[in-house]
């Protein structure tokens, strides 16, 4: 059976305001906890279920100085506040962002297992290896690890994290009360995983749950961070300006699954951050779309988070009107260094002072997604046909926009068939297409013609 491709949505909250809105809290709308509330995100969960949403991404970082937004000041930790939703929610997929670089792979794979359980198979992994070098000195380490050692670790992490969710078979249980057996002891494996970067024996205590295992996310855009995705990604975060750049990461990571790993590239789902304003006419959302970035991104909050592609340097410390220093980009070798290495190449090649490449930044490319709500339906719809996309992650920021998203553009989108009426499947993977992937000792017995 051929199943009908249809866009992908997720809903990415950002309570009291991330990158690029350090002053989304003082919208009136938005509790000025927000980002610790969980009845908040609640209702924002709520809201996106019942538009249908794939999944609601939580995004995370673990590093903050007195500079960082309000949102990364104060937030909660995102596998304790999806373990709260999966109890406050029915279908909607519950994605969070883990580090490989930070977290024990047996404490971690657990804690996903649990999720997955707990929301009956709606769990994702966003894979990161941390960008904010920062993060090193609290767990103990004096420095970050390199680009190569941090790729490597996470290719490593995710194997292992999918050997230890297939430590039972799906049958493993047998709980028969009549003849007293509860498990039927070959189908529980060992792993005695010894790597390059981590040794664990396992088995892990849990059983897989209805989608075998959590969704797999990965999210960079280095040479080492594509191959990652390419390699063991099933759904790919990525930000694109345009429909030409969106085809051509579209086409890569695709591209390198298939050629360079042996996969279905139809088995990676690809997915832009975009920001979607709607308004009565396209000029009144264009209006608002200024409004909102002037208000919720000022000078002062943008040269105070300059840094953080940079190791979190501050910049406030130079005259705003000398040269770039371009010397600088050093101190992102170990952080979000592609980034930075963009940041820094613009403004020597412009010849920008500092205050100007900072205005870069702040000053706000036009999303393509503003308009009215017909006119932000056809922006998605062109994206999704132009093959620049499998779907969207749209940001939650001023509450009253995104309700238009879910009571205006979604409608247009299901009457084109191009998303879903209503929900089709119980578990994230069935949301997003992907298949239930076999338990490989499972297979491993079939192939061998052992009775399984």
């Amino acid at each position: 059976m051929v199943v009908q491709r249809q866009i992908h949505l997720g809903a990415v909250p950002y309570g009291t305001g991330g990158p690029g809105s350090h002053t989304l809290w003082l919208d009136p709308e938005i509790p000025v906890d927000a980002s610790v509330d969980i009845d908040w995100y609640a209702g924002v969960a709520a809201l996106a279920e019942r538009g249908k949403f794939d999944l609601l991404f939580i995004v995370d970082s673990q590093f903050i100085t007195p500079y960082s937004p309000p949102h990364y000041l104060n937030r909660l930790e995102p596998l304790t506040l999806l373990s709260a939703l999966a109890g406050r929610t029915e279908r909607i997929g519950l994605v969070g962002t883990a580090t490989t670089s930070f977290n024990s792979p047996f404490n971690l794979v657990r804690r996903f297992g649990s999720l997955d359980l707990i929301s009956r198979g709606r769990a994702g992994w966003n894979v990161v290896t941390t960008g904010d070098a920062g993060t090193a000195g609290n767990y103990g380490l004096d420095d970050h690890y390199d680009y190569d050692t941090r790729y490597g670790r996470a290719q490593e992490y995710v194997e292992l994290a999918r050997a230890l969710w297939d430590s039972y078979e799906d049958d493993a249980f047998v709980r028969d009360r009549e003849t007293g057996v509860f498990l039927d002891r070959a189908k529980q494996h060992v792993l005695d995983h010894e790597g390059q970067y981590f040794k664990v024996r396992g088995p892990l205590n849990l059983v897989r749950s209805a989608q075998g295992h959590p969704v797999v996310f990965q999210a960079g855009d280095s040479d080492q961070g594509r191959d990652l995705g390419a390699s063991v990604g099933e759904g790919i975060f990525t930000h694109a300006p345009d429909i030409p750049a969106g085809q051509a990461f579209y086409d890569d990571i695709k591209g390198r699954a298939r050629d360079r790993f042996g996969r279905n590239p139809d088995h990676l789902v690809i997915m832009p951050g975009i920001k979607v304003v709607v308004g009565d006419t396209d000029e009144e959302a264009r209006e608002i779309e200024a409004f909102n970035n002037d208000r919720d991104h000022t000078f002062a909050a943008a040269l105070a988070e300059f840094g953080r592609p940079f190791g979190w340097h501050d910049f406030t410390q130079y005259d705003l009107d000398a040269p770039f220093p371009a010397e600088t980009l050093e101190l992102g070798r170990r952080s979000f260094y592609t980034q930075a290495k963009a940041i820094t190449d613009r403004a020597v090649d412009n010849g920008w002072t500092l205050r100007q490449t900072v205005e870069a930044t702040r000053y706000f490319r036009k999303s393509e997604f503003v308009g009215s709500a017909t006119t932000v339906a056809d922006k998605l719809v062109e994206w999704w046909e132009a093959r620049a996309c499998d779907g969207f992650n749209i940001g939650v920021d001023h509450p009253s926009n995104f309700q238009r998203v879910v009571d205006e553009v979604i409608p247009i989108l299901q009457e084109r068939g191009v998303y879903r009426a209503d929900y089709d499947a119980t578990t994230l993977r069935g949301h997003l297409g992907l298949p239930v992937p076999v338990n490989r000792h499972t297979a491993a017995r079939a192939g061998a013609g052992v009775p399984v």
